[in-house]
């Protein structure tokens, strides 16, 4: 369950995760100590997962980014683990989502430029046993991409 201060700690540090504890106790208005093990308790019981750096997909020269729509021939659980393990694995796919109803998967993938994407649908995707069908629709322009989550009230 979270107070109120847990709820704080956590809308800074999804702003800013780098911020030093000492800046942080200032900010919620207690000791560095009663942060730091608030924090700590945070992290052990998996609240926070971890901590990243966020990069600028073009500036890392990823240039084409596509959302892929797979669907499966069968659904046997020994052959949809198979699928999700191999597409978990790719570089490319960003996230991996399951998912009911027509689409059985929903990726994210960013690639370098066409040639990359048309060796991952060609050499990656197609390679995997099950996929009876592959839809893609290119990203043109991202309105949102957020990461922070907006913490509810009990």
């Amino acid at each position: 369950m979270l107070d109120d201060t847990d709820k704080k700690i956590l809308s800074i540090l999804q702003r800013d995760g780098r911020i030093t504890n000492s800046r942080l106790a200032q900010q919620i208005g207690l000791s560095p100590p009663a942060v730091l093990e608030r924090v700590r308790r945070l992290e052990a019981s998996g609240v926070i997962e971890r901590y990243i750096a966020l990069l600028n997909r073009e500036k890392a020269g990823y240039n084409v980014q596509t959302i892929v729509m797979v669907c499966l021939s069968h659904h046997q659980i020994s052959s949809l683990q198979k699928v999700k393990e191999r597409l978990t694995q790719m570089e490319e796919v960003l996230e991996c989502h399951q998912l009911t109803g027509d689409v059985d998967f929903l990726l994210k993938v960013a690639v370098k430029d066409m040639a990359g994407y048309t060796d991952f649908v060609n050499n990656k995707l197609s390679g995997i046993p099950g996929i009876q069908n592959v839809k893609t629709s290119f990203i043109l322009d991202t309105l949102k991409n957020s990461t922070s989550l907006k913490l509810l009230d009990d």
